[in-house]
């Protein structure tokens, strides 16, 4: 079985693909992307746990 675990972090307007590259280089996958309260957006990552 796979145990997961997962990040939230926000996406600045101004240059998502920065973050989204950041975390994908440490292994982190998109699971999803929604507004937030703010009307920015924030990323949902996840990656199996070690």
């Amino acid at each position: 079985m796979v145990i997961w675990e997962y990040v939230v972090t926000p996406l600045p307007p101004h240059n998502p693909k920065q973050i989204l590259d950041h975390w994908g280089s440490q292994g982190w996958e998109l699971v999803t992307v929604t507004p937030n309260n703010e009307g920015g957006f924030v990323a949902y990552m996840k990656r199996p746990k070690e």
